[in-house]
């Protein structure tokens, strides 16, 4: 039967899933640094997981842990999960990844791969070691997906408490609970339950086949930097940022994606230095609609994503153009 199984092979970077603290009622101090203890590999996950065996045939990355901490570190990752799904022999590919920046990983993925093979991210609000820990289901569940015929096609998916969602939507909303990930306004694509997989709808932007964002071996992603806007913000941080080396600027602005008074600032930014700003908005929900009180010629709306979503599309954008209306059809069809 063994024989006849998925081949999914596990991919991990640092994250809270194997993590270990000093006694199980230690949520908060599980860095090695706190707790003494190394985080779990993947063969130790395994064997504290047997039932994972009935899944697939489980392939530990001999990679592991992966970076993800810079946009060069997203794209060398990238470059080799591709590899990986490239082997005729694999099925899909399951990825533990800390919870904080996932959604940039798995949206950074989601318009890189090019493939249609299921590449399933997930991870845990609670280190293995603790009282109801989410890693163990989250794990299991992660692979079932993985497994399932249905997840093939879907784009890059975040699974976690039994939940299925687009990489391009989902985004996390607690510090600490287990519920931590939502797709606000869009909903998941499905759900993880007891007896089985089962999808609802499929993500409509384009995503990994249909992507026209490819990584060369030499392909170096242009800065882009994240300024907020908040009572009292002024174009001073946009200045500074493109002094120091930014290609484009993401405004998390206010509201609809007001960028209140740095708006003058981003205006002349635009048009004397050529620097891509896209608008998004920092209230969590809705679009950002480019014919807009605050749209200033050059700028790019940055429609439902959000400001850390909106980065990476921007910069992958300007390895292929610095248009503005080229850019902003990109935001419109991913």
């Amino acid at each position: 039967m063994a024989a006849t199984l998925p081949l999914i092979p596990l991919l991990m970077v640092p994250a809270t899933l194997p993590s270990r603290a000093q006694t199980r009622t230690e949520f908060l101090r599980y860095a090695k640094e706190h707790s003494g203890l190394a985080r779990m590999t993947g063969a130790e996950l395994l064997a504290a997981i047997p039932e994972l065996a009935g899944l697939a045939r489980i392939e530990v990355d001999p990679g592991n842990e992966h970076a993800v901490a810079t946009p060069a570190d997203l794209a060398a990752t990238s470059r080799y999960i591709q590899s990986v799904l490239d082997r005729d022999d694999v099925a899909g590919l399951v990825i533990v990844h800390g919870t904080n920046v996932m959604e940039e990983t798995g949206f950074f993925l989601n318009l890189t791969l090019d493939s249609d093979k299921p590449v399933v991210i997930t991870g845990a609000q609670r280190p293995f070691s603790a009282l109801g820990t989410d890693g163990p289901a989250n794990l299991f569940d992660a692979f079932r997906v993985a497994a399932c015929a249905e997840a093939r096609g879907k784009g890059v998916l975040v699974v976690a408490n039994n939940e299925i969602h687009s990489a391009r939507d989902v985004t996390k909303t607690s510090t600490y609970r287990v519920h931590t990930f939502k797709s606000r306004e869009t909903g998941p694509l499905g759900f993880a339950d007891g007896d089985r997989i089962v999808f609802y709808r499929a993500p409509l932007r384009r995503h990994t086949r249909t992507s026209e964002f490819r990584l060369a071996a030499d392909t170096v992603l242009p800065r882009v930097d994240v300024i907020y806007t908040h009572a009292g913000a002024t174009g001073d941080l946009a200045r500074a940022a493109v002094d120091l080396g930014a290609s484009g600027l993401v405004i998390a602005g206010v509201g609809a994606g007001s960028t209140g008074d740095m708006r003058d600032t981003l205006a002349a930014l635009c048009k004397d230095k050529g620097i891509a700003v896209a608008r998004s908005a920092r209230v969590g929900e809705g679009r950002v609609a480019m014919d807009d009180n605050w749209q200033e010629p050059g700028m790019v709306a940055a429609d439902n994503l959000n400001p850390q979503k909106a980065a990476l599309l921007l910069a992958l954008a300007l390895t292929r153009t610095d248009d503005p209306a080229a850019i902003q059809a990109m935001f419109d069809s991913y």
